[in-house]
């Protein structure tokens, strides 16, 4: 999968829902989707990354994106409800969602975590995730084939000491992953739903945890965009309830 060659129309006419689109790996898979033919809606908190990545899709000449602006952090949920009102007014239907929007949080022991810390890192990663997948459920069912892929850690498979409230909202996101695959798994609907842990990669997020760290030793995002843009496409048919990884090597993010 991480060699996998995608066709140039993988995605043609497919809508996708892109979470943390404004950066890193959220950007890179955007603008591969959007390059293999897919209408990409781009959520993010910053509205002027937004607008620049917009554009670049624009010049490029693929499908005309779409823009919603949310906070996670404080989004409620008549927002995602409304939000899923807008994308069945505009597109009908929903044939993908990548959860990739995630905060890092403090690197402490769990006696010295600041509470406020917890449940800001819990509801952004954790919290969101769920209410977003909640309210576009019955988009998703109306593809023909939709994937949802959940963005991962190593640390949310295996904790590691200090990594507080990122870790355990890791954990929390592989038992919604586990969870929905089982729930939306029928014949009727056809929606898989994979977790995909992207490893050490060449993102803000990861300099952050790791500012000692050599960044240029990591790949850049768009290097893991083979199994990103597999598990989107219809290549990937029957992948369901999985644990994967984006490199051949997993590392904590």
């Amino acid at each position: 999968m991480q060699d996998y060659q995608a066709p140039a129309d993988l995605l043609k006419d497919r809508v996708i829902l892109v979470t943390g689109a404004g950066s890193g790996i959220g950007r890179a898979a955007a603008l591969a989707y959007a390059a293999h033919g897919a209408t990409v809606i781009l959520l993010g908190r910053t509205t002027a990354k937004l607008e620049e990545l917009y554009d670049e899709i624009e010049a490029a000449g693929y499908p005309q994106p779409a823009i919603v602006p949310m906070n996670l952090e404080g989004a409620a949920v008549k927002e995602y409800e409304e939000m899923a009102m807008t994308i069945e007014e505009t597109f009908g239907r929903l044939d993908g969602i990548l959860h990739n929007a995630a905060i890092l949080g403090a690197r402490s022991p769990v006696e010295l975590y600041d509470p406020e810390t917890w449940n800001k890192v819990m509801q952004v990663n954790a919290t969101a995730p769920f209410l977003l997948t909640r309210a576009l459920i019955p988009l998703l069912r109306k593809s023909d084939g939709a994937s949802v892929i959940f963005t991962s850690s190593g640390v949310g498979r295996r904790a590691k000491a200090y990594w507080g409230a990122y870790a355990v909202s890791k954990f929390a996101i592989e038992g919604l992953s586990q969870l929905l695959a089982d729930e939306l798994d029928d014949e009727r609907h056809n929606v898989r739903v994979n977790s995909l842990n992207p490893g050490a990669t060449r993102t803000n997020m990861r300099s952050h945890a790791y500012p000692a760290e050599n960044p240029m030793q990591n790949p850049a995002p768009e290097e893991l965009m083979p199994i990103y843009l597999y598990l989107m496409g219809p290549d990937s048919n029957g992948v369901n309830g999985q644990q994967l990884d984006a490199q051949p090597k997993p590392q904590s993010k």
